[in-house]
């Protein structure tokens, strides 16, 4: 399965995005999706992730402001996004969540989408 991401733009502090993810194919069996960001000169990083069960996690920056969401129907992801602060600016990307795998090991990355903060 690949993935598509979309919704990014430039917004003010304080603003909200909705940044989508469309897969290729079915996402009913995989375990976990996830989103994650790069920002310039920083390493690829976990944001949120959601299991098949809707069990979620966020990193601690994002905490409170970002919810993941998951539509196996649509096979979409969704990552809504409040109170976007600066250093949220980052090329945001979805995935399969490989749990004991390092995110510089993953097979595959798409395009991701572009989210910058700044006023």
């Amino acid at each position: 399965v690949q993935f598509v991401e979309s919704g990014g733009g430039s917004v003010q502090p304080g603003g909200t995005l909705r940044l989508s993810c469309a897969a290729s194919g079915s996402i009913y069996r995989i375990y976990a999706l996830a989103w994650f960001r790069q920002a310039p000169g920083k390493q690829r990083e976990l944001v949120a992730s959601i299991e098949d069960g809707g069990r979620t996690t966020y990193a601690d920056s994002v905490k409170g402001r970002f919810t993941i969401s998951r539509n196996n129907v649509e096979n979409t992801v969704y990552l809504q996004m409040n109170s976007l602060k600066p250093e949220d600016t980052a090329v945001y990307y979805c995935n399969e969540w490989l749990l004991l795998t390092p995110i510089d090991d993953y097979p595959y990355w798409g395009q991701g989408t572009q989210v910058t903060v700044s006023s």
